[in-house]
């Protein structure tokens, strides 16, 4: 009895200190570091589109296929460039009845629902709220989202991969100290980069009044970066 009590100070005390490689191996402190910087916006990004409904399967696809060339035009004339404009889906679908019919007591195809969808980078942030009234009136009966960006994000993302370094660095330092060891050499360094916040859903009831009122507010870039420092033997 007293030799397995006598074990429980001593797991006490070996869970207390710091955790190091095995012997033989590299003693290392692996640290995670994160830095963010929030900035203003110079570009949105919308995925807009058409939807339409008919019993004969060209008309849904003629109707859809209009009203996109119509709002391709008008984001033409509003100064988007030809670049910013892309189609990213391009479905016709059938439309199934709701109610069973006594052959095989089975539903039926009704009609068929034609959509196309355009990914739209817009760079004149002022004009935004007059883009999305514009492409409504042409028939945009569709809108997966918005989210703001930055056009050339190259600085920001400089600023926030120094500031993950520097907090990286930082709690290496302190774990270092804590635990009485000397820190020695980056050993080892990866990052992983993070843009903007998730897209902001637009009900279209809401998007309805003339030149629907956008704030932009802040967006913000996020470098994480997991970094290995080699441990220093104390003379």
């Amino acid at each position: 009895m007293k030799a397995r009590f006598a074990i429980v100070p001593l797991l006490a005390a070996c869970l207390a200190m710091p955790v190091l490689a095995s012997e033989g191996s590299e003693r290392q402190i692996r640290v995670t570091g994160q830095g963010t910087v929030e900035t203003v916006p110079d570009m949105a990004v919308i995925t807009l589109g058409v939807t339409n409904e008919h019993r004969e399967a060209l008309t849904a696809m003629d109707m859809t296929s209009t009203a996109v060339n119509r709002i391709l035009v008008k984001l033409t004339e509003l100064g988007v460039e030809p670049r910013d404009m892309q189609t990213s889906q391009l479905a016709l679908n059938p439309v199934w009845s709701t109610q069973r019919f006594e052959t095989g007591n089975r539903t039926k195809i009704t009609g068929f629902s034609a959509v196309n969808t355009v990914f739209v980078r817009v760079r004149n942030l002022d004009g935004l709220g007059h883009v999305l009234d514009a492409v409504i009136s042409e028939g945009a009966n569709n809108f997966n989202g918005l989210q703001f960006a930055l056009q050339d994000p190259k600085r920001a993302v400089e600023e926030a991969r120094a500031r993950a370094v520097a907090n990286a660095a930082d709690k290496a330092s302190q774990l270092a100290a804590a635990a009485g060891l000397v820190l020695g050499d980056v050993l080892t360094m990866s990052e992983q980069l993070q843009h903007g916040r998730p897209g902001v859903p637009m009900e279209m009831m809401a998007a309805r009044a003339a030149d629907v009122p956008i704030a932009a507010g802040e967006v913000g870039v996020s470098v994480v970066v997991d970094m290995v420092f080699e441990i220093e033997d104390i003379e």
